[in-house]
């Protein structure tokens, strides 16, 4: 079954630009001109990825993203960013809010498909579901599911699979930039861009709770999963 993306953008040409490429690589798509309108074909038809971008009328981008990721409904959902190019600290922000990837203006449509299949498959659930515990944290990989202590830790998609690649690591320490190739797809070493993985292993670490000690901080060098009690 072809893959369903919601494009969330107001301008036309863009818009209509966007959904011709997806088309043409078999995605069903989906458009929404404004943030309200986003929301409702969310609730009404759910996307398996929004294309969103941030500079909306009557409900912005950012505001958009932020709902999603309190909805637990939509939590998980993939959402990619189209940002104007100077707007650094939106995308900064949108990322913090639990984006999982942005692409600035003007982009490459060629490029847009290729991160909407990237972030795609590392949405999609490996076979062979496992589960890995230790102490009070319990992960399903193949639910995609998390629990602290027996209560349900709801995860953006790529806090999961940032707590993923840390736990595959097995106690090796990842670099930024190996985290940034793994988990995002790509290891640009911009400022922004390792800013975006301290930002959600903060965050991560947060909705863990106790058990966020595990992500050990390996200093000037990533992080690592630690096991031991």
């Amino acid at each position: 079954m072809a893959a369903r993306v919601l494009v969330v953008e107001d301008e036309p040409d863009i818009r209509d630009l966007v959904v011709l490429h997806l088309e043409r690589e078999g995605f069903q798509v989906r458009t929404a001109r404004n943030g309200a309108e986003a929301l409702r074909h969310v609730k009404t038809a759910p996307p398996d990825l929004v294309v969103l971008d941030l500079m909306l009328p009557e409900l912005g981008g950012l505001e958009v993203c932020r709902r999603l990721r309190r909805d637990p409904s939509t939590a998980s959902l993939p959402v990619i960013m189209l940002t104007a190019k100077g707007d650094e600290a939106d995308r900064l922000v949108g990322l913090e809010l639990g984006a999982d990837d942005y692409i600035t203006k003007p982009f490459s449509p060629k490029e847009l498909v290729a991160r909407v299949k990237a972030v795609l498959r590392r949405a999609r659930p490996p076979e062979g579901p496992a589960v890995f515990s230790v102490g009070g944290l319990s992960v399903d990989f193949g639910k995609r599911q998390v629990a602290v202590g027996g209560a349900p830790a709801v995860l953006t998609p790529k806090e999961f699979d940032l707590l993923r690649a840390l736990i595959e690591a097995r106690g090796r320490v990842l670099s930024r930039e190996v985290l940034l190739d793994g988990v995002w797809g790509y290891a640009r070493a911009g400022e922004i861009e390792s800013r975006t993985v301290d930002v959600h292993v903060r965050r991560l670490r947060q909705k863990l709770g106790v058990e966020g000690r595990r992500i050990v901080t390996a200093k000037s060098v990533g992080y690592r999963f630690e096991e031991a009690e």
